[in-house]
């Protein structure tokens, strides 16, 4: 059983996918990780995330240790994500990984979810179910401010807003793998949905296709 949930940024594409991993006994992977580890791993050298040589090394020499470390969850780290992930040989690496995640789950786990921007549409194209989480940007914008904020970081709301505006546009515009919902997945708007309808929502959904754990 394999689930794909994509989507951009604080639209709540995380809390759906550890919520489901826990009600089917699924092994849970944010594949947004895997690029805000290169892309930090990128900053660290010294070295331009929009560089392909120096994102394409660091993502050929990622290591389960560099998804550990304690800053993946920055705002900056983010930006960088972002600017590795629109280049394909960094994609290409990294692209294996998640296959197999998908494949041969870890442990006792009787399928997978990942969650990312093209899970559905290049990652796990024949996923049991596909499921697009979105919201506004101005939601997710208030979203992730909390969400900053509430981690003792200092954030401008204008700044949060400003930079999803410009992650969301190289997201959507990028010629490999953009950002966008695969032709058979279940779109969900969280604008003004919480955590507990989204996930009956999903729920429903992977009902109906007649694949439920």
């Amino acid at each position: 059983m394999i689930i794909a949930i994509d989507g951009p940024a604080a639209a709540g594409k995380g809390t759906l996918a550890r919520r489901l991993a826990r009600h089917f006994g699924l092994a849970v992977l944010d594949t947004g990780l895997l690029y805000r580890a290169v892309g930090l791993k990128v900053v660290r050298q010294g070295d331009d995330p929009s560089d392909a040589a120096a994102a394409a090394a660091a993502a050929q020499g990622l290591g389960p240790g560099d998804l550990e470390v304690s800053d993946l969850r920055g705002e900056a780290v983010a930006a960088a994500a972002s600017k590795v992930a629109a280049i394909p040989a960094v994609r290409a690496a990294l692209l294996d990984f998640q296959k197999n995640f998908a494949d041969h789950p870890p442990g006792s786990a009787k399928g997978a979810v990942l969650d990312g921007r093209d899970i559905g549409t290049v990652v796990c194209p024949d996923a049991d179910a596909k499921i697009f989480i979105t919201a506004s940007v101005e939601v997710r914008a208030r979203r992730r401010l909390k969400e900053l904020r509430d981690r003792g970081l200092e954030a401008i709301p204008s700044r949060v807003l400003h930079d999803m505006k410009e992650r969301d546009a190289r997201d959507a515009q990028r010629h490999l793998a953009p950002l966008e919902p695969a032709v058979d997945a279940f779109v969900c708007d969280t604008s003004d949905r919480d955590a507990d309808a989204v996930f009956a929502a999903a729920l429903e959904f992977i009902r109906s296709r007649n694949i439920s754990g």
